[in-house]
C-alpha cells in the first residue's frame, strides 16, 4: 500500500484571490459588503474569534443557491496563477491534496474540480426548494476557532499519512501548525504579520512550496 502524503490548502486568499464570504456580500450591495468585509478582516487577523461573526455574516447576506454558484465561478476566474500546475505536480509526486476551509462547500467545489482536488472540507449551506437560504452546518469545525486543526487530526486518524503539510494565509490556518510537519504561510494576496512570523516558511506564490517537499 502506497504511503499517504497529505497537503492541505486553505482556499480563500490562497488558492484564489477572493474571500468567498465577502464576494457573497458584494452581490447584495456596497453596504452589506463593507459590513461583512470588516468582520472577515478582523477574524482573519485574529482580532476577534471567527465564531463571533460566522453566523452573523450569513444572516446579513442570506445567500441563495444561485449566489453560491456565481461565487464558484468567481473562484475559478481568480485562481492563484500557479495553483493548477502546482497541484498537478504534487499529485504526480504522490501527494494527496485536500482543501480545508472556513468557506462554503457549494462555492468551493467548482474550484476544487478545476484544480483536480477531490476532497473539500468546508461548511455546507442549506437552501429550500426555491434556492433560498435556510441556514448552514453550525456543527462543522471551521465555523469556530480551533476548527482547522480538529479537521487535520481527523484526516490523520482516517488516512494515517506519513507526512502532512498545510498552506494558508490566515490565523485560522496558523492554528494547524502543531498538527502538521510543515506549515507554509501564504502571502500572495495578503501578508499577515502573525502568519509570516510564525510559519515554517512563507510563500509569495504556491509553486514556491515545491522545493520544501
Amino acid at each position: 500500500m502506497t504511503p499517504v502524503k497529505l497537503i492541505i490548502f486553505d482556499c480563500d486568499s490562497t488558492l484564489s484571490a477572493i474571500e468567498g464570504i465577502d464576494e457573497l456580500a458584494r452581490v447584495h450591495g456596497p453596504g452589506v459588503f463593507r459590513q461583512v468585509e470588516a468582520m472577515t478582516h478582523d477574524a482573519m487577523e485574529g482580532r476577534i474569534p471567527v465564531e463571533s461573526v460566522f453566523g452573523r455574516r450569513l444572516d446579513i447576506i442570506r445567500p441563495t443557491r444561485a449566489d453560491a454558484a456565481a461565487i464558484g465561478e468567481r473562484y475559478i476566474a481568480t485562481v492563484e496563477p500557479t495553483a493548477r500546475a502546482t497541484v498537478a505536480t504534487l499529485t504526480e509526486r504522490g501527494w494527496t491534496p485536500v482543501i480545508v476551509s472556513g468557506g462554503f462547500r457549494p462555492c468551493i467545489r467548482p474550484l476544487a474540480q478545476y484544480l483536480g482536488i477531490g476532497r473539500v472540507e468546508a461548511v455546507d449551506l442549506h437552501f429550500d426548494a426555491a434556492g433560498n437560504y435556510t441556514g448552514y452546518d453550525r456543527d462543522f469545525p471551521t465555523t469556530r476557532s480551533g476548527g482547522k486543526p480538529e479537521i487535520v487530526a481527523r484526516l490523520k486518524a482516517a488516512l494515517a499519512p506519513v507526512k502532512v503539510v498545510a498552506v494558508g494565509d490566515g490565523v485560522s490556518d496558523l492554528e494547524m501548525k502543531p498538527e502538521v510537519d510543515l506549515f507554509a504561510g501564504f502571502g500572495g494576496y495578503v501578508a499577515r504579520p502573525a502568519v509570516q512570523a510564525q510559519a515554517h516558511c512563507f510563500l509569495r506564490n504556491l509553486s514556491e512550496i515545491l522545493p520544501y517537499l
